[in-house]
């Protein structure tokens, strides 16, 4: 006649809990041992009952789960250079991550100025940029403008339009910024985002940004940034040869 008795298992190892990732829990339930009187167990046990006397695990004991690989961040962090593609010499304070100022959002507005409708117009000091609808009505769109040092004014025309451009910088970026990647193929991590209106011969553009936290402040090297929905909104409005007018 065998006899029960009841052994308490192990603590699960160190850092998993049982059944409850993310918190403490009680020790799991014991299992059963069976034990033979008058063999002696081990060896001796297994060659007259032909019985293994190891201890085995009964169907309810708690398997405490594996270990899960840790969770991944909803969003990817842009390399640093990146992240810096446009900013101050290095050494300078990187700009704040912020929400976007709701003033800063596209919105239809009065207009009572002298150019046409489908003008695009650059107020570079209060970080607007407005395309004009006609009958005293524009759009406009919040951006991001030059630094100082790397602002401009005057009179351009879109002589180009791209979707997810490629990034290639110019010598004189490379110059100030050799770390720079000599070529980026365009895509979400690209600095021009998902747009660009290239003005001009000129090395600026009109163009998109991952670092929507900068729109309404002075941070690139004379390229006007909008925030990747806006500036494909505006890609489909106009066309090549509109006219853009920066003050």
């Amino acid at each position: 006649m065998r006899r029960t008795s009841s052994i308490s298992a192990p603590r699960p190892p160190h850092g998993v809990v049982a059944n409850q990732p993310y918190g403490p829990s009680a020790d799991p339930r014991p299992y059963q041992v069976a034990t033979s009187r008058g063999y002696g167990g081990g060896f001796i046990e297994m060659l007259v009952t032909g019985r293994d006397p190891t201890p085995r695990r009964s169907a309810y004991y708690n398997e405490p789960p594996p270990i899960a690989s840790p969770m991944q961040p909803a969003y990817r962090q842009a390399p640093v250079y990146q992240q810096q593609a446009y900013a101050p010499d290095p050494g300078a304070a990187a700009p704040v991550r912020r929400a976007v100022d709701p003033m800063f959002l596209k919105q239809e507005v009065a207009y009572s100025g002298p150019h046409a409708a489908g003008t695009i117009i650059v107020d570079t000091p209060k970080r607007f940029l407005f395309l004009v609808l006609g009958n005293g009505r524009a759009l406009r769109y919040g951006i991001g403008v030059g630094r100082p040092g790397f602002e401009w004014a005057g009179t351009k025309t879109v002589t180009r339009k791209a979707e997810w451009p490629n990034w290639t910088p110019p010598p004189e970026m490379l110059k100030r910024r050799p770390d720079l990647p000599r070529f980026m193929k365009g895509g979400e991590d690209n600095p021009l985002g998902a747009r660009a209106l290239y003005l001009g011969s000129s090395l600026y553009r009109i163009h998109g940004t991952n670092e929507p936290y900068t729109i309404g402040t002075n941070v690139s090297s004379g390229c006007i940034r909008m925030m990747n929905e806006d500036v494909a909104d505006l890609y489909e409005r106009v066309r090549v040869g509109t006219k853009v007018i920066v003050i």
